[in-house]
């Protein structure tokens, strides 16, 4: 396996999460957001335990084998370590999102959602000590501009930072704990089994959520009508997804995965628009190529 699979890695993962939001905001139209976030991530985890049971498992693994940099099994460190991933990835930060939406607007969200970009790198840099050359710098700048377009379509006095402070605030320690999530992912994208790994992580985050929202008295009800969106978000934008971005992890390190996975924006406006008619801008369009542009700056050597 080459260092070029890593950017595919990550560039794959990002396709397939921007499918979500697409899907996502069709099943919420009938279904709980708690409910769908707890949903999603245990469909997750089946269907990775599924794929483990299958013949396919053995060809995925021959596929994201990195002889040289894989470990065979895991160790008791490495449940700690999984137990924090779980934590802070898939029950802390969906929990806060979901409320921090709910006392903000959506331009404010979209426009904040990239600070996970921003706390994934700083934490790389500062915790991990990930470095990169100079052009690396000036890649990740035009990905983190480029999301910041996408995501708020130009529309900047639409924002209402100053007012919705509270909801803003949760949304920021939101990223935060999705940054932490990504950099303690790398720690285990050693793990030569990536989908039990995944697996293990996101049938307790799934579990844990409906849990809470079972504690929060929310409405179970699914129609049959979202099931068909739950489960692809569930089995490809989670289960698949988290699988390629921990192999690019490994790959390429967790500051140029963190930024590329930002492209994610883009895919999903770019579905949002085949796929719900939604508007697609101009500038998103020109942000769009920035972005691929800043993931080529990324890839191409010295």
């Amino acid at each position: 396996m080459t260092h070029h699979w890593g950017y595919v890695g990550a560039v794959s993962a990002a396709i397939l999460f921007g499918l979500s939001s697409t899907f996502n905001k069709i099943a919420l139209g009938e279904v709980d957001p708690m409910v769908v976030a707890g949903l999603i991530y245990l469909i997750a985890g089946v269907f990775l335990f599924l794929v483990s049971l299958s013949p396919l498992h053995r060809r995925i693994l021959a596929l994201l084998e990195t002889p040289t940099r894989t470990e065979p099994s895991m160790a008791s460190k490495d449940y700690r370590v999984l137990g924090l991933v779980t934590v802070s990835g898939a029950v802390v930060a969906p929990v806060l999102f979901i409320y921090g939406l709910s006392q903000s607007t959506a331009v404010n969200a979209s426009l904040l959602l990239n600070m996970e970009s921003l706390f994934t790198v700083f934490i790389a840099m500062v915790f991990f000590r990930e470095r990169g050359m100079k052009k690396d710098y000036l890649g990740i700048l035009l990905l983190i501009l480029g999301a910041v377009f996408i995501t708020t379509r130009g529309e900047f006095q639409s924002l209402t930072l100053a007012r919705e402070i509270v909801g803003n605030v949760l949304i920021v320690s939101a990223c935060l704990f999705w940054g932490v999530d990504n950099n303690l992912s790398k720690l285990l994208s050693k793990k030569r089994d990536l989908p039990h790994v995944v697996a293990m992580k996101c049938l307790l985050g799934g579990g844990i959520l409906l849990l809470l929202a079972l504690l929060l008295r929310a409405d179970f009800r699914v129609p049959a009508i979202s099931l068909p969106y739950l489960l692809s978000v569930g089995a490809f934008s989670i289960g698949f997804s988290i699988v390629l971005f921990v192999f690019a992890l490994r790959e390429i390190g967790s500051m140029k995965t963190g930024v590329i996975y930002s492209t994610s924006s883009f895919f999903g406006a770019a579905f949002a628009f085949i796929i719900l008619r939604e508007p697609f801008t101009l500038i998103q369009l020109i942000a769009g190529l920035i972005m691929l542009l800043g993931v080529y700056i990324l890839y191409k050597p010295r």
